[in-house]
This record gives structure tokens, sequence and C-alpha cells, in this order.
């Protein structure tokens, strides 16, 4: 069996955490996103909490039909024992309670630490990309 190396296992958690936003998959972000995390989101820069953006997961208040992501582009950095920052560009499709569509091309910083053997996400913070095609 081989073991990842640190930033395979890093980049790993970061396609987890996007698959559980488009599966509305709280289980999986429940087990992802570590007890201080918070989120400052790209359509409005508002910073949430854990609970919060677990909560509007799960009822349906944000929904992601896709996130495409793009690997050549992104950066992951090992800051010391068990701390990875990503910082990478997507392109994604989320929609509101009420239904409407938007489309966003971001670039994305993302802090993992690694809490007994699972990297978990302390904070995400998208930034929108004006101007830049976005699927």
């Amino acid at each position: 069996m081989i073991t990842p190396t640190l930033s395979e296992a890093i980049l790993a958690a970061d396609a987890a955490f996007f698959q559980a936003l488009i599966d509305r998959d709280v289980l999986a972000l429940d087990l992802l996103l570590g007890e201080q995390f918070v989120i400052v989101d790209v359509a409005t820069g508002g910073v949430h909490s854990r609970g919060a953006f677990i909560d509007a997961i799960g009822a349906g208040m944000v929904t992601f039909k896709s996130i495409k992501a793009y690997p050549a582009e992104t950066v992951i950095r090992l800051a010391g024992p068990g701390a990875g920052i990503v910082v990478g560009r997507t392109a994604m499709s989320p929609s509101d309670a009420e239904g409407g569509l938007t489309e966003v091309a971001s670039r994305y910083t993302h802090v993992f630490h690694a809490d007994g053997g699972i990297w978990r996400l302390l904070s995400a913070q998208g930034t929108p990309i004006p101007g830049t095609p976005s699927l």
C-alpha cells in the first residue's frame, strides 16, 4: 500500500470538501470541518461559523450544482507539522433557497490542520475573479 504524501492528503481533503458541498452531505462536512471552522463566502464576504454553514448547506439555503477545480493552478504549502494551506481556483454554480442560479469564478484559500490523522478544514475564503468565464 502506498502512503499518500502530505500534499496529496491535503488535496484529497480539499476535494472531499467540494464533493460534500455538491452532495449536501452534512455528515461529511461534520467530519471535514474543524471545530473552529469559519468561512468567508465568495458572494457577500460574510463570515459564517461552522454550525451556521453546515445548517445552511443541510437546509438547502445554498446548493451547488457543480464545482470545477483547476488542479494545475493549485498551490499547496505545508505550514509546519500538521498544517497546510491550499490556494486554488474554482468555477462554481451555486444557487440560493429560491433556486436562483449563479456562476462564479473564484480563487480560494483553505487552511487545514491534521487532527487525529484527518485533515480538517479550519478556514475557507473565496474571492471572485471578475471577467473570468466561470464554467
